[in-house]
């Protein structure tokens, strides 16, 4: 009895396990990366897919963020040197950031100060936005690369490691 007992019990945690893990699976490297639709600063709302056709750098962070700050020096002259780039897996590189900021006026004065350029959207929800939940945000900055037609190609890469992985995409 004990022995049936056990063997039903192992049966229900693997069934658990192997649920939770379908779960969240979503965010796997060639998988489509989710929908999200946020507000720039000025209210206008800004859809991930209207990026299509391009490599797109989607980059969560917040001004509250030290590493997040610090990294966007690095995302500016990423930037500046792909924008107009054509690669093997879209034309043109865009960052798409996701800021998790609660006050409107840090967000758009960071913006503002440090120049900015790329596409910014909140819902200025912090770790209650739903985008959070859905890219299972843990902390930041996280960051997801996709193609040309939105399927992730790499994840939370930062540094040289990512600035290599944006390169080897560049058409020959």
């Amino acid at each position: 009895m004990r022995t049936l007992i056990l063997s039903v019990l192992i049966l229900l945690f693997g069934s658990m396990i192997s649920t939770l893990s379908a779960q969240s699976t979503g965010l796997e490297i060639g998988n489509k990366a989710p929908e999200i639709r946020l507000p720039t600063t000025k209210g206008d709302t800004v859809a991930l897919s209207s990026l299509k056709g391009k490599l797109v750098l989607i980059d969560f962070w917040a001004t509250w963020c030290s590493p997040c700050v610090e990294e966007q020096s690095q995302l500016a002259k990423l930037y500046s040197k792909y924008k107009q780039s054509v690669f093997t897996n879209g034309k043109g590189f865009e960052i798409y950031g996701v800021s998790l900021d609660a006050k409107k006026s840090n967000w758009e004065n960071f913006i503002r100060t440090n120049k900015i350029n790329w596409i910014q959207v909140s819902d200025l929800k912090f770790w209650r936005s739903p985008v959070a939940k859905t890219y299972n945000i843990q902390g930041l900055p996280f960051n997801v690369l996709i193609d040309d037609n939105g399927m992730i190609l790499a994840k939370n890469l930062h540094g040289i490691d990512l600035e290599k992985q944006i390169g080897s995409f560049l058409k020959k």
